[in-house]
Formats: C-alpha cells, sequence, structure tokens
C-alpha cells in the first residue's frame, strides 16, 4: 500500500493533472477500492471530478427492460458520505458488443454510436465542470 502511495504522489508531482474521475462497478468490493482510491487521491490534492459507472445495467435487446445485475440501489447513495461522495457522470450499460470490439482492438464508439454519445456526454460534463473550476 505505501508504494501503491508513492507512486501515485509521484505521479501527480511528474505529470500536470487537474482532476481524477473514478469508474468503478455497483459491486461492493469495486466499491471499496473506489473509495480507497478517492481517498489516495485526497491525500494529494488531487479533486475527484466524479465516478462514471460500468457495467451499472443490461438493457435487454428483446423486450428494452433495464436489468440491474449488481442491484438497483443509485451510486450516488451507495458513495454517500465516503471520500468518492462526488457527482456521478454516467452509468454505462453491460453491452456484449463493446467486450467485442475491445477483444477485436476496436474502438466501440465506431460501430456502436449510443456508447459513443455517453462518452460525449461525459466529455462535456467534465469541460463544464473545469470551466467552473476556472472562473473561481
Amino acid at each position: 500500500k505505501q508504494w501503491y502511495q508513492r507512486r501515485v504522489r509521484g505521479i501527480t508531482q511528474e505529470i500536470p493533472v487537474t482532476g481524477v474521475v473514478l469508474v468503478t462497478t455497483p459491486q461492493a468490493v469495486a466499491l471499496a477500492d473506489c473509495i480507497k482510491g478517492a481517498e489516495m487521491f485526497g491525500k494529494v490534492s488531487l479533486p475527484i471530478l466524479g465516478l462514471i459507472e460500468n457495467m451499472s445495467f443490461f438493457s435487454c435487446p428483446f423486450c428494452s427492460v433495464k436489468h440491474h445485475l449488481y442491484g438497483s440501489t443509485p451510486l450516488s447513495e451507495l458513495v454517500a458520505g465516503t471520500a468518492a461522495d462526488v457527482p456521478v457522470l454516467a452509468q454505462l450499460p453491460m453491452e456484449p458488443s463493446v467486450v467485442r470490439d475491445c477483444d477485436k482492438g476496436s474502438p466501440s464508439v465506431i460501430d456502436n454510436p449510443h456508447i459513443g454519445l455517453v462518452f460525449d456526454s461525459v466529455a462535456e460534463r467534465l469541460l463544464l465542470h473545469l470551466d467552473l473550476e476556472s472562473e473561481t
């Protein structure tokens, strides 16, 4: 753990970093790691800009119902009162085509425009947040 903390501190001193976006799944173990990461970035005074919930749900291609495979408690409630209590920027679906694209080495946003729209939305929210930060 100490080696990791030294490495994070070293990286944040060597590379200009504006902030951190944490990515997690809604599983207890992943959330615990996310919260530990948020605490560590707090120790080096690196702001956390937001959270992205990966594999948040699966949309049935036949009936369009969203299935929350890891539970339906909102991520914002799961991290409330912790170091990771920051805005949720996006909830990414569990998308089989993304797995296939990654295995092929192909960017998912090319073959799946709806995934591209999600990432565009995250980028716009981050840019807005950074723009507001620079004004204060």
